[in-house]
């Protein structure tokens, strides 16, 4: 096996296992996550992305470790968007707090699955069709000026086209059984709330997919490097959606900073050819770009 293929099988095992830990062993039992245990276990996926940051900058130097970086906050950042919509999910099936860690799990394990696949065919298609770079340029300042313009995320489930095919191709339990994906009713299989629950996690977490994966490929075409960026800021999702679920209101004009990053990173695509930014640079901006940010909605909040 080369040294490529090592690392790669390598990395899918650490994931698997932590996966098999974390629902096996630490969340055998369904029980409310606590923000102490969020906040724990958020610092614990960080430390590991570091950890493995390190690991990135020894082996493969300077340059690859500030892509991977960077591609994590960038990922990391725009999963907090993310979890805005989660909240509004789980409140609106009113999911009890004891089962969304269950949710949240299968719903990012079936996640990890589709990034793979949308990962490696940017990378390729960047690769085989250069020109694709001005596109996804194009398409990040386009949603960073709509991040700008866009109201509060509104979400009705029950008029979701997904929900309704989901009702279409399996009868629905009105309550939820336990912690169960699917029951059998007089010796019919019905899927549980919590199913279509999952579903619509899976799916927006698709949905933004769109937005985050041409952002990582603007910082690196390094497949390896997108894929484990993007899988160290999604493993530690869950953990920071129990973490933010009741600090949210504080993030109110993050919105606005992730507009900007997007915004840079799409005109850094659309000049590449011209001019090319140092990375240090991109990180320095991200970084400032966000932090003050969420110093601002944290003040204004407080103030308000």
């Amino acid at each position: 096996m080369s040294t490529t293929s090592i690392l790669w099988l390598c990395f899918n095992l650490f994931v698997v296992t932590m996966l098999v830990l974390d629902l096996g062993v630490f969340h055998r039992k369904s029980h409310k996550v606590t923000v102490k245990e969020a906040l724990v276990w958020t610092g614990v996926w960080i430390g590991l992305a570091f950890i493995f940051n390190t690991f990135i900058y020894y082996y493969f130097g300077p340059d690859k470790a500030y892509e991977f970086l960077t591609g994590y906050l960038i990922e990391k950042s725009l999963s907090v968007d993310n979890i805005f919509v989660f909240i509004m999910i789980f409140s609106f099936f009113s999911v009890p707090e004891s089962l969304q860690h269950k949710v949240l799990f299968w719903g990012i394990a079936g996640a990890l699955v589709m990034r793979v696949i949308l990962i490696l065919v940017g990378v390729e298609l960047i690769h085989q069709f250069h020109w694709l770079i001005y596109i996804f340029g194009a398409f990040l300042i386009f949603t960073g000026v709509r991040f700008f313009k866009q109201d509060e995320v509104a979400i009705n489930p029950e008029n979701n086209a997904v929900v309704k095919l989901v009702r279409k191709i399996i009868p629905v339990t009105p309550d939820f059984v336990g912690n169960s994906f699917f029951t059998r009713v007089s010796g019919k299989l019905f899927a549980t709330p919590l199913f279509v629950v999952m579903i619509l996690i899976e799916v927006s977490d698709l949905i933004f997919a769109v937005d985050s994966i041409p952002a990582i490929l603007a910082i690196s075409d390094d497949s390896f490097i997108v894929y484990t960026s993007n899988v160290f800021a999604i493993l530690g999702l869950r953990s920071l959606y129990f973490a933010l679920a009741g600090i949210e209101k504080y993030f109110i004009y993050l919105k606005y900073g992730l507009a900007v990053v997007l915004i840079f990173i799409g005109v850094k695509m659309c000049i590449a050819d011209l001019y090319h930014i140092p990375i240090e640079i991109s990180l320095s901006f991200i970084v400032l770009t966000l932090g003050a940010t969420m110093f601002f909605s944290m003040v204004l909040k407080k103030r308000s």
